[in-house]
């Protein structure tokens, strides 16, 4: 009796091994030229990333802006079709599934999306946009679905009695807090939080980090967290990758990151932060008798010798070709303005009231009204 050939069997995945795995991916773009639409190039958006996360980590991703960091957390969530390389979730390959496989597969991952504002349908109600996934992926329908979302809400810190309203009823924050709750719809394991809180104000943003972290501990999920804010992802991560050019150039856990950079672009990047000091920091006297602008009053010192051989280092009191005594007369751009307006009104009234003629506001000089002091005779034609 012949054989019959079985399938292999799949090696079931352990919270041991990383959740999502990105091994060589590249994602390529291609530039058309011509009638015929030819490629003559390609941006490599992503050149071979490698990556690991593990279930109940939060992996940061940084670097300025254009370097790849949406496109690659989009790439691993296959919303964009990647050109080369491998996407492992669960220790399944997913690089090439399609149709219903690729979405059951999707039911356990999802985006939080960089704007509140533009990621939320305008047209839908907020109980209408967190039951989409519901909807699509056939969880729940009728009192169930109503149900589940009211929960979803309360999960995110807000009244359940909002899935009525619609988006432009909330502000940015809250927006977001609807974004996480149609993230959380479908009881994802990964989420790439793609920017999440850049377009919002300080202290929305660390109400969105602490419920981010609640969530982590209370249901385990995993993220791919990418922000520009360099704080923020020491404060919320447990590994991170700076990203450059499509490429990763440095791979370590935060506290080494942060403490020990190795790359030199790493080292620029957390150098091109400001801090408190440097902005409260006196600005350098030095360069005053050696250029043409003064740092101390903001503004060009105009028709002035300088002699820096007469001019005090330390106090720039010495001499009166030092172009700090020179800023004590020169004039003050915001007095000026200050009288241009002031005395603008005032004389387009004088004029019209002697001369009846179109008068634009841009022939006046705001340093030099010249007014006459009698009023000239007014002219008729013969």
């Amino acid at each position: 009796m012949p054989e019959t050939a079985h399938a292999p069997l799949k090696k079931a995945w352990t919270a041991t091994e990383p959740l999502v795995s990105v091994h060589g991916l590249k994602k390529w773009f291609p530039i058309a030229s011509g009638i015929t639409e030819r490629t003559v190039a390609q941006v490599h958006a992503v050149d071979g990333v490698d990556l690991e996360i593990m279930k109940g980590e939060t992996l940061g991703l940084v670097g300025e802006s254009g370097c790849g960091k949406s496109t690659l957390g989009r790439t691993v969530l296959r919303l964009y079709e990647p050109t080369e390389g491998t996407i492992r979730f669960k220790g399944e390959d997913i690089t090439k599934l399609r149709g219903e496989a690729l979405r059951a597969k999707r039911r356990e991952m999802a985006m939080i999306f960089q704007d509140p504002y533009a990621s939320l349908d305008p047209r839908q109600t907020v109980g209408d946009i967190i039951g989409e996934p519901l909807d699509i992926h056939g969880l729940a329908k009728g009192k169930e679905r109503r149900g589940r979302i009211f929960e979803l809400l309360q999960v995110v810190g807000m009244n359940p009695k909002f899935a009525d309203r619609y988006p432009h009823e909330f502000s940015g924050g809250q927006r977001q807090r609807i974004g996480i709750a149609r993230a959380l719809a479908v009881g994802p394991t990964f989420i790439v939080c793609d920017e999440p809180i850049s377009a919002l104000d300080v202290s929305i943003q660390a109400q969105i980090i602490n419920l981010l972290q609640d969530l982590q501990e209370e249901m385990g999920i995993s993220y791919l967290f990418i922000a520009h804010d360099l704080a923020v992802v020491e404060h919320i991560s447990d590994d991170v990758l700076v990203m450059y050019r499509g490429q990763i150039v440095e791979s370590a856990p935060a506290e080494k990151i942060y403490s020990a950079p190795e790359n030199e672009y790493t080292r620029n990047l957390l150098a091109s932060v400001p801090t408190l000091a440097e902005s409260l920091s006196a600005p350098d006297l030095s360069a005053c008798c050696n250029t043409s602008y003064c740092p101390l009053h903001h503004h060009q010192v105009q028709d002035f010798q300088r002699d820096k051989s007469n001019c005090d280092a330390q106090g720039h009191s010495a001499g009166n070709n030092c172009s700090m005594r020179a800023c004590e007369t020169a004039p003050n751009p915001a007095v000026g303005t200050a009288l241009f307006v002031l005395v603008a009104p005032i004389a387009l009234t004088y004029r019209a009231s002697v001369e009846p003629a179109p008068i634009l506001v841009s022939s006046f000089v705001p340093f030099h009204l010249n007014l006459p002091s009698t009023p000239p005779p007014r002219t008729f034609p013969s």
